[in-house]
């Protein structure tokens, strides 16, 4: 048993996660503002949709936080979520394909990307199949639904196509499975019969073997193929120590493509300079390192695979964002959480954020042990 002390929450992550929220909302302003000028006839218009989403995710936390039953451990909410999710995610193949992807489903006039929320719900559903299993986990014929589930939500994100999230939602899965007690020659054994899988789906798209053969030898490849990470860099090395100063970035003016979304941290590099990227990775490793000591804390096993999970989560999808940027990682079409333009990115992650807020709260409750 645990008690549930409200708003003693941790308030390092608390503060590492407005701080990048602020810096997000205000780069997407400077980031987007010509471009929503020309097309919407509105420069204030990605501003006003990422202010949206951060009141919405603010919200959702402070809701969270008050609660003394953690309901991200409900089994019917758990698994209806996942479901939900999937749902979601066989919907977009029906919705109109944006740029060649089925990634996006419009409901009520609202867009969301259900692979987003699909790394939450994941999670959530694995530390809840570890908790009721005990020590089965170690049975290699228990993983058989878990690995089941993890393949489909895996297999839905691949076929959008979205290679980068279906790898990291199946990488997400085994580490939670493995953390919970999965054994190492099933670990081991299930990322042998992965690689190859993925490597043969990898190689049946000719545009990712052209990112990657643009990451192996960049000067080799047409320009056409390294030509983001190229204005990406050029875009960081403008930047220097300390920056051309906010809103003043030339890379944003068309140069560099996605900027307000999975560029942003390029020009965060150079409006803010090296000082300003530093500081970006300084508050991902707060959140990485709160995120790790609140799972060693947490009073069971469900809520310390949860908060390990997340953290991943958030841990491994700044660090994938980030090698893009800086050309140390073939192109994967991550967003930088907390950070890119995206309200279903921002709403997970600070989902993520408010469950880890939420989790610090709960002691262990020593007397009734006794």
């Amino acid at each position: 048993m645990d008690l549930v002390r409200p708003y003693s929450f941790d308030r390092p992550l608390f503060t590492a996660t407005l701080i990048l929220l602020t810096l997000g909302v205000l780069m997407v302003f400077s980031v987007s503002g010509v471009f929503a000028s020309e097309k919407f006839h509105l420069p204030f218009y990605f501003l006003i949709q990422q202010g949206v989403g951060a009141a919405a995710g603010l919200a959702l936390i402070i809701g969270l936080l008050p609660l003394r039953r953690p309901l991200y451990e409900n089994t019917v909410l758990v698994n209806g979520f996942l479901l939900f999710v999937v749902a979601l995610l066989v919907l977009c193949f029906a919705m109109p394909t944006v740029a060649g992807t089925n990634r996006w489903v419009i409901l009520g006039g609202i867009r969301l990307q259900p692979a987003e929320f699909a790394k939450v719900a994941l999670i959530l559903q694995l530390a809840w199949f570890v908790e009721k299993k005990g020590e089965k986990i170690k049975d290699i014929r228990q993983l058989a639904v878990p690995l089941g589930i993890m393949s489909l939500v895996a297999i839905l994100i691949l076929r959008q196509p979205d290679f980068g999230t279906g790898v990291l939602i199946f990488v997400l899965g085994l580490a939670v499975l493995f953390l919970g007690g999965m054994r190492i020659k099933h670990f081991a054994g299930f990322a042998l019969i992965a690689v190859p899988i993925l490597t043969v789906y990898f190689l049946s798209a000719p545009y990712r073997i052209e990112r990657l053969m643009g990451f192996l030898s960049p000067g080799q490849s047409s320009a056409d193929v390294t030509f983001q990470v190229d204005q990406s860099k050029l875009a960081l090395g403008a930047g220097g120590l300390l920056g051309v100063d906010f809103g003043r970035s030339t890379q944003k003016l068309y140069f560099l493509p996605c900027a307000h979304t999975d560029f942003i941290f390029a020009i965060i590099g150079e409006e803010f300079g090296l000082l300003g990227t530093v500081v970006i990775l300084a508050l991902f490793v707060v959140i990485v390192a709160r995120g790790l000591s609140i799972s060693l804390k947490a009073p069971t096993l469900r809520s310390q695979l949860i908060a390990a999970g997340l953290t991943l989560y958030l841990g491994i999808q700044a660090f994938l964002n980030m090698t893009v940027v800086l050309g140390l990682g073939p192109c994967k079409g991550v967003p930088l959480p907390l950070v890119s333009f995206g309200r279903s990115s921002l709403l997970a992650s600070l989902l993520a954020v408010g469950i880890l807020l939420h989790i610090s709260q709960r002691k262990r409750n020593v007397r009734a042990k006794l």
